[in-house]
């Protein structure tokens, strides 16, 4: 590895004292080609090597460090620790080194492998039988007797069996979505338990303060649908 030193005295050998390329290879052992590498580097050019990275008082807390931090990649970002929780965990494991090179540390990581940590992190959904099932509609387009039409599709489908039933309508109106479900609950064989909705005009009459809905279907037995967002319990009034 040729040093800063090394460096400055090929270029001021060659330069100003006007020595060969063979002349300055024998003095300084080094070979023709490398010589004539640093000659070529423009005036003022420094030669680049890496320093080789050298044990800190954080190397033998790194793997508990690596640990936490992958740990919290897949939690939400209020549940993640801090900095300074991190230094106080490693503190009562022995490490006495300053708050600096923990954050630097830290940084590195972030922004080298644990850039990708957590992206691929799911939350399972399991439901029980006949506890849901979910609907929504799709437009889709198909020719009938020689003439194109639009034509509202309703998907029901279960959540624990993925058992689905596709119905064909004119449109997305109350008549259509309450047919919709008696269909696919007949194909079906039973009502399921509760309805999971994504947020359709067609299933909300109106939207109350605090994002409270109150959903028009329901079925043949007196069973409501809830819509899929947060909402408040409806109170006898509205219920009746």
């Amino acid at each position: 590895m040729i040093t800063m030193i090394l460096f400055s005295k090929i270029r001021r050998m060659y330069f100003r004292d006007k020595l060969s390329i063979n002349e300055i290879a024998k003095r300084t052992s080094l070979s023709r080609n490398t010589v004539k590498k640093w000659l070529r580097m423009p005036n003022g050019t420094d030669p680049k090597y890496k320093r080789q990275p050298g044990s800190t008082k954080l190397s033998p807390f790194e793997d508990q460090l690596k640990q936490a931090l992958i740990a919290d990649s897949y939690r939400p970002k209020r549940e993640r620790r801090t900095a300074l929780k991190l230094l106080e965990e490693l503190q009562k494991a022995g490490y006495d080194g300053g708050y600096t090179q923990l954050t630097d540390y830290i940084r590195a990581w972030r922004q080298g492998a644990g850039s990708q940590a957590g992206k691929h992190a799911f939350v399972p959904l399991k439901f029980r039988w006949g506890e849901a099932f979910q609907f929504d509609w799709s437009e889709e387009s198909l020719v009938v007797g020689g003439v194109y039409r639009r034509l509202q599709i309703a998907h029901t489908k279960l959540c624990a069996s993925r058992a689905f039933l596709l119905s064909a309508y004119p449109s997305q109106s109350h008549e259509m979505l309450f047919d919709a479900h008696r269909r696919a609950f007949q194909a079906f064989g039973g009502v399921p338990l509760r309805g999971i909705y994504d947020n359709m005009k067609t299933a909300v009459d109106k939207i109350q303060k605090g994002k409270e809905r109150i959903s028009r279907e329901e079925v043949e037995n007196g069973q409501l649908q809830h819509p899929n967002s947060p909402r408040k319990p409806r109170n006898s009034r509205d219920s009746g």
